[in-house]
């Protein structure tokens, strides 16, 4: 049996979801006009169901973001949501509210959010048995930890595997509210991660002064899916729905790439979406924005992952500086910059500075300020003009392969089309035709004609003509192409085929009896289903109060592992350094506690 592998893309909008599409997306996620984790990104309902339409035709799949928790009032209007969505032919809706599974549903199909603390197998069983056509995996996961949940489930999982990481368990982190009163578990995430803090000890002393303690690199899961894939990772997820077209053009191009090349050695696996998407240019992933790129926890804890010098871009590498002039310098290699391409480098005192190009000379780069640059430094591009004016002008096509038929027969031109799908059209033509006085070139004006299909999502690949043929004009042939591929493309729209959600939600026994606020229990459907599920005792989610001491962040990253102070790998480390306790982060005036949990190799974060 051949199972289907999906690529799965962020939209940001209507044009960004068919761009992805159109470079090789299997499916793609969008939000919804509200209740999406990303509230500055929802889309009007006209918008996504012309997203739909356009994905179906290629058999991909469009998922609808309702993933923030849920306050008692909206979940009447999330319901209604949800039934319009699925009459719109939405394929799934991805939730992280339990309250939501109390409602009257229709048969979408439900997927787990990351926010639902899916981290082990007793959480991802649970969620299976709930009745989850597919569980969206916490990206701390190492390998060993997602085949153990595959060897123990049944239900489909989702890995990200590009883009930008939280440092916080997804869905267990509060910084935002308790600094902004604004909400991560609500779409309004105020990325207080990405400022930068000090880290002050136990004796009052500054260990580390003004850096980006809490930001971490950019995920980039490129070489490792083929090991996901063995794991069991049937869907491979892109993070970015705030992310610009250009960034979903290079990033999809260059993961459709990758799978291709994955699967050629997997014959029992195919993509889950129909036609082929074939690029124009040669995608790379440090053309776009990304704070350079880690793996994070996928081998284990294997590397330092914060990027504590900056949030911003880094992007590709270009060089080291061997040589300077007053107003210009040169790199150790040959290079390909170009006039307004924009620099970044850290500077000698690790301060992360940029700059653009203003002209080259041969290898000479005058750039418009000379500011910390010296010999030895490391530059980076992180905007490259020629490159974004690849993307824009890029003409890059999806089509989907066909073969044509022509009968001529009782004075009746048959003609039928039949896609990689099997889906099949087939039209016929009577009327007093006209013998062609050349036949060969007859036969000729039949397949130029109709192997053009201009704006159409078809491409012909094979034209068989199994009779001589009538005269017709070109004006005749075109028209008959034109509602040949027409019919083709309704009908490849009307026997489009959703799964649909066949059983009925259930309540297994959840695997804790008390809940704290982490559980995110913002609405009295949530506590009914989770009661149902034998939960006894329960705390209201952080965002309805606030309590004192909380825990704002559990975070797989650690500050001490950063900074070569792991007690754990001292003996490892020729660099360690022994900090003394408790360490505290400081930003302003706001101070935070840090605390270890060694066994469970986590950090977490509390107001001091």
């Amino acid at each position: 049996m051949t199972s289907e592998i999906e690529l799965l893309a962020p939209a940001k909008d209507l044009i960004t979801g068919k761009t992805a599409i159109r470079y090789g997306a299997d499916a793609v996620y969008i939000g919804a006009p509200k209740f999406g984790a990303r509230s500055a990104v929802g889309n009007s309902f006209e918008d996504i169901y012309e997203l739909i339409s356009y994905a179906h035709l290629f058999k991909a799949k469009v998922y609808i973001v309702l993933n923030t928790i849920l306050y008692a009032r909206e979940v009447p209007e999330v319901e209604k949501y949800i039934w319009k969505l699925y009459e719109m032919g939405a394929d799934a809706i991805i939730i992280q509210d339990y309250g939501i599974l109390e409602l009257n549903l229709p048969p979408i199909q439900l997927f787990s959010s990351t926010q639902m603390n899916n981290v082990d197998a007793e959480q991802v069983a649970f969620l299976e048995k709930v009745g989850f056509s597919r569980v969206i995996l916490a990206r701390e996961l190492d390998l060993e930890t997602i085949k153990d949940i595959r060897s123990k489930t049944n239900v489909d999982l989702e890995s990200f595997v590009h883009g930008s990481l939280c440092v916080s368990y997804s869905g267990r982190c509060y910084l935002s509210c308790s600094r902004n009163e604004r909400s991560a578990n609500r779409g309004e995430c105020a990325q207080p991660c990405r400022l930068k803090y000090n880290l002050r000890d136990g004796n009052g002393d500054f260990i580390v002064y003004d850096k980006h303690l809490l930001s971490l690199k950019d995920l980039d899961l490129s070489n490792s899916i083929e090991n996901l894939l063995n794991a069991g990772i049937t869907s491979f997820k892109i993070e970015g729905r705030l992310k610009d077209v250009n960034y979903v053009q290079n990033i999809v191009a260059h993961y459709n790439k990758k799978l291709n090349e994955v699967l050629r050695s997997y014959p029992h696996l195919k993509r889950a979406s129909s036609g082929t998407s074939i690029c124009k240019f040669e995608p790379n992933p440090e053309k776009s924005f990304h704070r350079s790129a880690t793996k994070y926890f996928l081998n284990g804890r294997t590397e330092a992952v914060a990027s504590i010098h900056t949030p911003k871009s880094t992007g590709e590498r270009i060089g080291m500086i061997s040589k300077m002039g007053w107003d210009y310098f040169e790199l150790d290699v040959p290079h390909n910059l170009h006039n307004g391409d924009g620099l970044c480098f850290m500077s000698k005192s690790k301060d992360f500075l940029g700059t653009n190009i203003n002209k080259i000379e041969n290898q000479k780069v005058y750039p418009n300020r000379m500011d910390g640059l010296q010999v030895g430094i490391e530059i980076f591009r992180n905007s490259d003009l020629a490159f974004d004016k690849l993307l824009e002008q890029d003409t890059t096509e999806r089509k989907i392969e066909a073969s044509i038929t022509l009968l001529f027969k009782d004075n009746i031109l048959e003609i039928s089309i039949i896609d990689e799908d099997c889906t099949e059209v087939n039209l016929q033509k009577a009327q007093d035709f006209e013998l062609p006085q050349q036949a060969e070139r007859n036969e000729e004006n039949f397949r130029k004609q109709f192997e053009k299909t201009g704006g159409t999502i078809f491409e012909i690949k094979e034209i068989e003509i199994l009779t001589p043929l009538p005269f017709l004009r070109m004006s005749e042939l075109n028209e008959l192409r034109r509602e040949l591929l027409s019919k083709l493309q309704e009908k490849r729209l009307a026997t489009y085929q959703r799964s649909e959600r066949t059983q009925a939600i259930t309540y297994p026994q959840y695997p804790e009896k008390e809940l704290g606020f982490e559980a995110n229990i913002a609405n009295p459907y949530a506590r009914l289903f989770l009661q149902r599920c034998g939960v006894k005792q329960f705390t209201d989610a952080f965002e309805l109060e606030q309590p004192e001491n909380a825990i704002l962040m559990t975070c797989k990253h650690c500050i001490k592992y950063q900074l070569n102070a792991c007690e754990k790998r001292q003996s490892e480390n020729a660099n360690f350094q022994k900090l003394k306790e408790p360490l505290f982060l400081e930003h302003g005036k706001e101070s935070y506690r840090l605390h270890f949990n060694c066994k469970a190799c986590q950090m977490q974060l509390s107001k001091n």
